[in-house]
């Protein structure tokens, strides 16, 4: 009975969300965005910023009002009342996956050197190829795309070499790219949810896990796993959606303004996650963690490791080896 009072609740606010957007006269058209971080994180930082610079350029004809913290429902939820109009925008990740599974493409392991890298395949052809087909399977138009860092392992004991992961219980994402990268690299992962993590931790369910530094930080890893090692193995990012039938309906000059405040928006969240990840470490290193640089034979373990998983891409995207001969044509080496 909970279960389906809650239902009611939530799709009664979804159903006001959307009587309320027109807009009465001389007042200013409503955008609804939903997301899934709380505040203060780099997707919903990058939701408010999208909203100032949109405001700033259509001079206040457009207000853009965010919805963190999943409080219009789990990704799945916003993301089809965005596709069905209901509200307007969206941020998410990798879920767009289950409508067109090139998007899982975003996080694939060991693609990107650094930051730089991933930023000159993001905003060039790597993107573009990505999305090839995606607006017209879904109904969304993508906007941009920006990190919410690279993962990192925490763990008990140092990893640093290679040895180091022999026999290793760490927690992975209850996702098949995450957990066959875990297999390859002879990790024994274990999906689960991320809240049952510091449970599982105490009690010697696990020894480890994954995250961006941003996260280690915010949740406190340190405390309880203390051992950071940098293997940037999957870089995670997301992206503002917009439905693309509203996007048409307006006029072209208001499709200029959306794009430029989606590709402002995207910049800075860019620069914040690079300067965040400076003083993320400062933190832990300021709060006794330890943080290792993985050594040479590390890093081209988990190099072919995530070579090794690509292969799940190659059965459910026609265009994947173009994808990945495109994210390594932004490598600095050539």
């Amino acid at each position: 009975m909970k279960r389906l009072v809650a239902l009611f609740v939530a799709v009664g606010l979804i159903c006001g969300l959307a009587l309320s957007t027109a807009p009465t006269a001389g007042a200013a058209t409503v955008i609804k965005m939903a997301g899934m971080k709380p505040e203060g994180e780099p997707e919903t930082i990058g939701m408010h910023l999208f909203g100032k610079y949109l405001k700033e350029l259509s001079n206040g004809k457009y207000e853009v009002q965010v919805f963190p913290n999943s409080q219009l429902g789990k990704e799945d939820a916003y993301i089809a009342a965005t596709r069905k109009g209901i509200i307007q925008m969206c941020a998410t990740g990798t879920q767009t996956s289950a409508l067109h599974p090139a998007m899982a493409m975003l996080e694939t392991p060991m693609l990107f050197d650094n930051l730089d890298h991933a930023r000159r395949a993001m905003e060039g052809k790597t993107f573009d190829l990505i999305n090839e087909g995606f607006t017209e399977k879904s109904g969304l138009r993508t906007l941009n795309a920006f990190p919410l860092g690279f993962r990192h392992f925490y763990s008990k004991k140092p990893i640093k070499d290679v040895k180091d992961l022999e026999g290793m219980r760490m927690r992975v994402p209850n996702i098949p790219l995450y957990t066959n990268f875990a297999k390859e690299c002879g990790i024994s992962g274990q999906p689960m949810p991320f809240a049952e993590v510091p449970g599982a931790l105490d009690q010697g369910v696990i020894d480890g896990g994954d995250s961006p530094l941003a996260d280690i930080v915010s949740l406190k890893m340190y405390e309880i796993t203390p051992e950071i090692s940098l293997s940037g193995h999957i870089l995670v990012i997301h992206s503002l959606y917009i439905n693309d039938k509203f996007f048409k309906s307006l006029p072209e000059q208001d499709q200029k303004w959306i794009e430029e405040a989606a590709k402002r928006s995207a910049d800075d969240v860019w620069a914040m996650v690079a300067d965040g990840d400076e003083k993320a470490k400062a933190t832990i290193l300021a709060n006794k963690g330890n943080i290792h640089e993985p050594s040479k034979e590390l890093h081209e373990h988990l190099v072919n490791a995530g070579k090794r998983s690509w292969k799940l891409f190659y059965d459910t995207v026609p265009n994947a080896q173009a994808i990945l001969d495109s994210a390594d044509s932004y490598r600095e080496s050539k």
